[in-house]
């Protein structure tokens, strides 16, 4: 029977663990729905080749794969939650127009591999504030970044920088990304701030989306200058190039007339590579001058000093959007990424169902945010909790079992009160007293060894001395020392529990709020959303040491009452028969009964 127990309540700890850690809870219950997206670099996907690490991912919500309904004016409800169910992704919203059925949105993803992986976008909660913040999304590495997002206004730098450029653009509907900038001649001025100066040598990565209008001579994309050198990234006839003071990269093949084209610049110590559509151009086998003088896109501003270094540039006649400036050599990777992911036909994003909430408990919620740590103390809490409760339950029926059969007994052994103590026999073996008694009474093992032991000395015709009535008592001494022993077994694994469980409790609940801190430091994410999940779960362990312990100590309070109680009456009965036998066979008189085996 103790066995049967014992497997039903690993099964039902099981049953209950199970369904807990395979559920796929909602991140937060406030959001009634959650859409899939499926971030797949690898063959089935954008097909990169490679690995991107870090990325702004360009999220383009249409009404072909999203119904923009139940979400909060501006979109200011999304959320971005990774694969692991808890860690939030920083956004930034470019646009969000729901009459226009159009949207764009910005997700810092930690590393984009070709592994696919799932990023679950939360939305339907009207009380939620907007949480969408650029200066996270791209990385502090990135010293300026334009998306043309604004009507008629100077282009805004969307980093921490605030490199916010100066200059007049006509808005561009319809551009690669959303709204861009229609340049007619006017350069726009990026300020000459510490954060874009570049050091001789120094590492730099541009990159900007251009659409030119009409083929020219030496048309500026992109142009630092400082004194008489320069850098330079243009369009001549069509053709995209790079050119470092008076040194230009090789020809390569023109751009489409009239299509949005992807080109970028890398620099470093060794020369300047040209990027065309993601991929390797041409290089520079020149490092970069010190820049330290204002930038320009758009067109050329040369100053006095340009010299024959670098020949001032025509302007570029055409659109441009998404122009970026990182004070790193960014990986060949990255800029492959943003060339095939940023358009209008990008594979990377994959988007899958949306699902409603159909309501989950704030338990369910903090189970859901649990990491594995946390789910090793809880297992091994469980198991102290399955083996404890056994231990209480086996002891519990033990205990009462015997305090039913001594009740019993006694209650016969009351009966009998005058008549000789060999009476219990009779009553035995008439049927009187129960097998169940014989079996569980604790009392009737002691009558029953002291009648054994009187029944080996019938030869004493002349009574008992007290040398024998003394090896009888300390015959049913040794029985209650051994029945207590029997009553104290297992009982040190429940006070090893009370004692265990909250510290194992403890333990996972360091473990897990170094771990949230650890996750909230490397992903850049402080708010409250990233957080409370990992330290509910966190302390969700110290619970649960608790909720071990606290039974595991009323169970033992109430099985060591019981084994006391048990305990006295064993020993009263020692001294009440011990008693009785010196009284009946004292050695002035009566002579013993021949006497039968009493033992069940």
């Amino acid at each position: 029977m103790q066995r049967v127990l014992t497997l039903l309540l690993l099964c039902l700890g099981l049953s209950v663990l199970g369904p807990a850690r395979a559920e796929t809870g909602w991140w937060q219950t406030d959001w009634k729905y959650r859409k899939p997206l499926t971030i797949d670099a690898g063959p089935q996907g954008a097909g990169l080749g490679a690995g991107a690490g870090r990325m702004p991912v360009l999220v383009r919500l249409h009404t072909g794969n999203f119904a923009f309904d139940g979400v909060a004016e501006g979109g200011k409800d999304l959320r971005f939650i990774a694969a692991d169910g808890r860690t939030v992704l920083n956004h930034q919203v470019e646009q969000y127009d729901a009459d226009l059925g159009i949207a764009l949105i910005w997700v810092d993803v930690p590393a984009v591999n070709p592994t696919a992986q799932t990023v679950w976008m939360y939305y339907g909660n009207p009380k939620a504030p907007a949480s969408g913040n650029g200066q996270l999304v791209f990385d502090p590495d990135y010293t300026a970044v334009y998306h043309f997002a604004g009507k008629g206004a100077p282009a805004q730098d969307t980093t921490a920088y605030a490199n916010h450029a100066s200059g007049t653009f006509t808005p561009l509907d319809g551009a690669v990304i959303g709204r861009g900038a229609q340049l007619a001649g006017t350069p726009l001025q990026l300020p000459a701030t510490p954060a874009l100066a570049v050091p001789a040598g120094g590492p730099l990565t541009v990159s900007a989306w251009v659409k030119p209008a009409q083929a020219g001579p030496v048309q500026t994309v992109y142009v630092r200058r400082d004194g008489a050198h320069g850098l330079l990234l243009g369009v001549d006839n069509g053709v995209p190039f790079v050119q470092v003071d008076q040194t230009r990269s090789a020809p390569v093949p023109a751009l489409a007339s009239g299509q949005w084209s992807h080109l970028a610049l890398t620099a470093d110590a060794t020369g300047v590579v040209l990027y065309v559509g993601g991929r390797e151009a041409a290089r520079v086998a020149a490092p970069l001058p010190a820049l330290a003088g204002p930038a320009q896109v758009g067109a050329d501003v040369a100053s006095p000093e340009a010299g024959a270094l670098l020949p001032p540039a025509q302007p570029f006649i055409g659109a441009v959007d998404e122009v970026r400036v990182s004070k790193v050599a960014r990986p060949a990777g990255l800029l492959r990424a943003e060339a095939l992911s940023q358009g209008a036909a990008s594979r990377l994003t994959a988007f899958g169902p949306d699902e409603q909430n159909a309501g989950v408990s704030h338990f369910g919620f903090i189970l859901k945010a649990m990491p594995v740590d946390a789910w090793v103390v809880v297992i091994v809490l469980a198991l102290m909790l399955l083996l404890s409760w056994t231990i209480m339950l086996a002891k519990g029926r033990y205990f009462g079992r015997m305090a039913r059969a001594n009740a019993a007994f006694a209650a016969q052994y009351q009966q009998v009160a005058g008549q000789p103590a060999a009476a219990l026999q009779d009553r035995a073996r008439t049927g009187a007293l129960g097998e169940d008694v014989r079996q569980a009474s604790s009392l009737w093992r002691l009558y029953a060894i002291a009648m054994d032991e009187l029944g080996g000395r019938q030869a004493h015709a002349h009574g008992l001395g007290a040398a024998a009535l003394a090896a009888i008592r300390a015959a049913m001494d040794a029985e209650v020392i051994r029945e207590n022993t029997r009553m104290s077994q297992r009982m040190n694994w429940l006070s090893t529990t009370i004692e265990g469980a909250p510290y194992v409790g403890l333990f996972g609940t360091v473990i897990g709020i170094m771990l949230v801190f650890a996750v909230a430091a490397m992903a850049g994410a402080v708010d409250i959303n990233s957080v409370a999940p990992g330290m509910a779960a966190a302390l969700l362990c110290t619970a649960a040491g608790l909720g071990v312990a606290i039974p595991a100590l009323f169970g033992y309070n109430w099985l060591a009452a019981r084994a006391e109680a048990i305990g006295a009456d064993m020993a009263v009965f020692v001294d009440e028969f011990s008693a009785r036998l010196a009284e009946e066979y004292d050695a002035a008189g009566a002579t013993p009964p021949v006497l039968h085996p009493v033992r069940a």
